[in-house]
């Protein structure tokens, strides 16, 4: 079992004797969500939440106008709720479940949300669709969606640690199913027995397929965790009116371990009296891209001024890890992308665009860069190799090697280790706020975005988390 922060042995026994005296896993999960309060939480904890909303907002402001987050609003808005929750950047209110659907996808269309890497790895991030609209349905405060944002990303990086599903063919939403499910119980007050039965109810009924993330890589890519938010919160619900679900989810002979996980595993224990939250091992990224081209594409940019002219270029090597190529170069279409999803989830295409114009922006993913010939006759000549090097650092770094050779037989490298954004290379305030201002200045006006940003930084001392989604709807006057 990986954990990066070694927890000692008394933590593991003092964990172990826990679970030895409940009786299943979703106990132990139930208590910890309880039990968790603002008061556990360290300033740069709160300090650091408060940046990934800032830098999740922005996400969703960003992927407001995808195709996708637009069939989600098209769909919503036709259906009222008498207990309802807003579409972020829109005044329609709709079911809370719904609602969180098309929230979801606006955060994780362009891919520009937050990474953890552990065994598995996901976009802990993608839980804020939740905390969101279960927040704004329970008028809960800024304190208690920090509570809940650090709760869920605990949750969902201790089992990133704990197992690897994609190689039985399982997406990390499956994981997310468990950490959401519990985030949007705690926001709608559940007891610790209508918790437990929240999860039997959302795990055994949400099992997300890997093959999301491979191939022809679809609109799915952007709605499958959102799908997860939706379905976390209809069993929350549902588990509030004393619905029951199959237990026990996890240890019985057709629960989690044996269909899922293929075996049994322990969690590293959970944050809190002094041992450290996973929230800040949680990376941002510096491109809209794939987590796992983020170094190779800085590598290829900080290479390309020793190239005169793309013609000049003979052959581009990448060495990274193997992870890394078997997601984003170990299919047919990533070397002839078809549309923006499977291109920014092709190592080939982000680095030959890098290499071309010096960056890799939302617009290098429109059919004229999808299609442009000199594009593609660069990603003929990348290859890309396993590094023994890159594996062995995995998950702790995401090492990288370009190397380009010339037509004059020069030799150009470049090797990055943590890209800038990275938990262990972070951005500094000044570079989040410059990301918010990029994603959000073509549809919000100045003086809003300030408003919106000095919100966000003082995201504790909101009474209402309804107040901070009334002052999301766009400039754009636009409600659909």
């Amino acid at each position: 079992m990986h954990s990066r922060q070694k927890q000692n042995g008394t933590d593991r026994d003092h964990q172990s004797k826990l679970m030895g005296k409940l009786e299943h896993i979703s106990d132990y999960l139930a208590k910890y969500a309880e039990s968790l309060t603002f008061a556990d939480l360290p300033i740069e904890v709160i300090h650091q939440t408060k940046r990934l909303w800032i830098d999740t907002i922005a996400c969703a402001i960003g992927g407001f106008s995808s195709e996708p987050a637009k069939i989600a609003r098209d769909l919503a808005k036709g259906i009222s709720s008498q207990r309802s929750a807003t579409i972020l950047g829109t005044k329609i209110k709709t079911t809370p479940d719904l609602a969180a659907f098309a929230n979801g996808i606006s955060i994780r269309y362009m891919d520009y949300n937050d990474t953890y890497t552990g065994n598995e790895l996901g976009h802990p991030s993608d839980h804020l669709a939740t905390i969101i609209a279960a927040g704004e349905l329970m008028k809960a405060t800024g304190e208690e969606a920090i509570v809940a944002t650090v709760l869920a990303y605990e949750i969902f990086c201790r089992f990133c640690d704990a197992t690897i599903i994609r190689n039985r063919g399982f997406d990390y939403a499956t994981l997310g199913t468990i950490s959401s499910v519990i985030t949007s119980g705690k926001l709608l007050n559940l007891t610790r027995e209508e918790l437990v039965q929240a999860l039997n109810l959302s795990i055994a009924a949400n099992i997300a397929l890997f093959q999301t993330r491979v191939g022809d890589v679809s609109m799915w890519k952007g709605c499958a965790f959102a799908n997860v938010s939706r379905n976390a919160l209809f069993a929350s619900i549902l588990a509030s009116m004393k619905l029951t679900g199959p237990s026990p989810i996890f240890e019985g002979r057709g629960g989690f371990f044996k269909a899922i996980s293929g075996n049994e595993f322990q969690l590293d224990p959970f944050g809190g009296k002094g041992i450290p939250f996973k929230i800040m091992e949680s990376s941002m990224k510096r491109f809209p891209l794939g987590h796992l081209s983020q170094t190779v594409v800085e590598a290829a940019i900080q290479v390309r001024p020793n190239i005169a002219k793309i013609e000049d270029i003979v052959s581009v090597e990448i060495q990274t890890l193997q992870t890394a190529i078997d997601i984003m170069a170990g299919d047919s279409e990533k070397w002839h992308p078809p549309n923006r999803e499977t291109a920014d989830h092709s190592m080939p295409y982000v680095t030959s665009i890098a290499l071309m114009h010096g960056s890799v922006e939302e617009h290098h993913f429109e059919d004229n860069h999808l299609g442009d010939p000199d594009l593609l006759n660069l990603i003929k000549k990348v290859k890309v190799v396993p590094s023994e090097k890159a594996n062995r650092r995995w998950p702790e770094a995401m090492l990288s090697t370009v190397i380009v050779k010339t037509k004059s037989g020069q030799s150009y490298s470049a090797e990055v280790p943590y890209h800038r954004g990275h938990w262990k290379n972070p951005m500094d305030n000044s570079e989040l706020e410059e990301k918010f201002h990029s994603l959000t200045n073509k549809h919000i006006s100045n003086s809003k975005r300030n408003i919106l940003l000095k919100q966000l930084w003082h995201l504790e001392e909101i009474s209402d988390i309804g107040q901070l989604v009334h002052m999301l709807n766009l400039d754009e006057g636009n409600s659909a």
